[in-house]
């Protein structure tokens, strides 16, 4: 089965920017507080529901997936890109990063305590998600948490390029109450929103959502 075109196209683009990308992306502990609260509520809920490992899906260059292990969460890293799995696995010895996509996880039913999704469906077109949040419900342990944070919106964005870089991928944004509605036709409740608006380091209007599943 050949490989969707927009994967083709993500994988692409963030080889082409990688390091450009860990230059002048902001580390984790330099989220605005409301994020941060959100990430460590994750943490605590997986290390206290001790069902397993963390998926950090499109992990990039693996930041954020160290950011959890120092929260204490056992955590490894799934990314599309080879070039950011090369700059997590040299900058994160200690932790696992592997390869692959959203769309087929390589990873066996009801063996995650948790999924962050941190900013990585956004490129991912709506027809797909259905297909990506099953993943995701079928790799859940039950009581598994997902952690979600996207940009939100009604709008498809065909960049050109990005840090400087060309790119050839796309974002496809929805609205919250959107995402929240497939999360729930996936199988997942979601127990907390939070919504933020652009704050003039985030230029969009951002959101998380927990959810579990049951």
């Amino acid at each position: 089965m050949s490989e969707p075109s927009f994967l083709t196209a993500v994988r692409e683009s963030y080889d082409t920017i990688a390091a450009d990308y860990v230059e002048h992306v902001p580390p984790p502990a330099a989220l605005d507080p409301l994020s941060r609260a959100m990430l460590a509520a994750f943490a605590e809920l997986v290390r206290t529901a001790g069902l397993g490992p963390v998926a950090d899906l499109g992990c990039g260059p693996g930041r954020v997936t160290a950011y959890l292990a120092g929260l204490g969460v056992t955590a490894f890293g799934v990314d599309v890109s080879p070039a950011m799995i090369g700059l997590a696995r040299r900058a994160h010895p200690e932790l696992r990063f592997t390869e692959g996509s959203m769309t087929a996880l390589e990873t066996g039913d009801a063996t995650l305590g948790g999924i962050l999704a941190w900013y990585s469906t956004h490129h991912t077109p709506a027809r797909w998600l259905p297909t990506v949040l099953a993943e995701f419900h079928r790799t859940l342990a039950p009581g598994g948490h997902l952690l979600w944070g996207d940009y939100v919106g009604d709008e498809r964005l065909q960049p050109t390029r990005s840090y400087g870089r060309p790119v050839s991928y796309e974002s496809h944004l929805l609205p919250l109450d959107q995402m929240v509605g497939l999360l729930e036709q996936a199988g997942l409740t979601v127990v907390a929103r939070l919504e933020q608006q652009p704050d003039g380091r985030v230029k969009r209007p951002h959101a998380c959502l927990l959810a579990r599943r049951p």
